[in-house]
């Protein structure tokens, strides 16, 4: 499990992408599993929650972009 003490999505997206599966969390934004490549939404979500998963995955593909 990788912690992050700030919430920077490009370093989480890079970090996320290359390990492919596992668990991250992220200091006053929650746990967080990842697999195939992407953020999962976690169970009992809040709107924070969908926001981070959404932005983190959103800089997961422009990595993917040639």
């Amino acid at each position: 499990m990788r912690m992050f003490k700030r919430y920077v999505p490009q370093m989480i997206a890079k970090h996320v992408s290359r390990l492919f599966s596992g668990r991250i969390y992220i200091d006053g934004r929650g746990g967080y599993e990842f697999n195939n490549g992407l953020l999962l939404v976690p169970v009992k979500a809040e709107h924070r929650h969908y926001q981070t998963v959404n932005e983190i995955n959103q800089e997961i593909k422009k990595l993917k972009e040639p």
